[in-house]
């Protein structure tokens, strides 16, 4: 397996940051015509953190792909 370099922290912080507003304002922004705008920024973060874990996951660290907290079923 190779060994990816480590970027600083604000590195890091910026792209993350990066990966959610695109997540938020280009992918998920569709879900605010339909009235569930505010839903958006909380799916968003959501999807980057199964990003992350993905990320990690394909690098090696063997941790589960899962949403950390569960929605109640309606």
């Amino acid at each position: 397996m190779s060994s990816y370099p480590k970027i600083d922290q604000a590195s890091y912080d910026k792209a993350k940051g990066q990966l959610t507003r695109q997540i938020a304002s280009d992918v998920l922004s569709v879900f605010d015509m339909y009235g569930m705008g505010i839903y958006i920024a909380g799916a968003a973060g959501e999807c980057v953190e199964l990003a992350e874990q993905f990320a990690m996951r394909v690098r090696g660290k063997d941790i589960p792909i899962q949403l950390r907290n569960k929605r109640n079923s309606r």
